[in-house]
């Protein structure tokens, strides 16, 4: 009997972390400063903290229902906007990059667990032999490429949305958001490690 209840536990919790995270990525978008055509806002934070503490396919599914309840019209992306022309607008390759870097992401984490590469020797004398240490450094490689992944899928679909030129639309709308992001990758990083043991049950 007991053994019978394991699976649907896991998968009650599997649920439950899906919806806080995707409640959790909605009230982060809320988080608004206006600057040109895509505002800053802590929605970044909370994809990136979702991929980093989630099970792989729990991310995913968070992150695409995420995007499923904006697309149908609920106010879940910034400036509590949603709806089809909140995706399929100039600035919604930003968002649904989200899925489409979180994927690449999440490959790259796998590839870099699977090579061991933060388990050898020589890297357990620089960074330390600690395992959370290896999860960190895995994290941090994949928030670097989730950021690249979305910079540039955003960028091409700026371009081609507003019909940009690239310059103009590499400064309104990846340029000024670079350093930020960059802090909000290393602060999500941080935040995926202090939760680790509750989701990581």
């Amino acid at each position: 009997m007991i053994a019978s209840t394991r699976p649907s536990h896991g998968r009650a919790m599997s649920i439950a972390f899906c919806g806080l995270s995707i409640a959790f990525m909605a009230v982060s978008a809320w988080i608004t400063v206006p600057f040109g055509p895509v505002p800053f806002t802590l929605q970044t934070l909370a994809v990136m903290v979702v991929l980093f503490a989630l099970k792989p396919k729990e991310a995913m599914a968070a992150i695409a229902g995420y995007l499923i309840l904006g697309a149908v019209g609920l106010p879940v992306f910034s400036s509590f906007k949603g709806g089809i022309a909140a995706l399929v607008g100039p600035t919604g390759g930003f968002i649904v990059g989200f899925l489409i870097a979180g994927a690449v992401a999440l490959a790259v984490g796998a590839l870099v667990q699977g090579k061991g590469i933060f388990s050898s020797d020589t890297t357990r004398k620089f960074l330390g032999s600690d395992v959370a240490t290896g999860v960190l450094a895995k994290n941090l490689v994949m928030g670097v490429v989730f950021l690249v992944v979305l910079y540039a899928f955003g960028w091409a679909w700026l371009i081609y949305m507003a019909h940009l030129s690239a310059e103009a639309a590499f400064i309104a709308a990846v340029g000024p958001f670079i350093p930020v992001d960059v802090i909000k990758m290393l602060v999500a990083v941080l935040i995926a490690q202090a939760i680790s043991g509750v989701v990581h049950r």
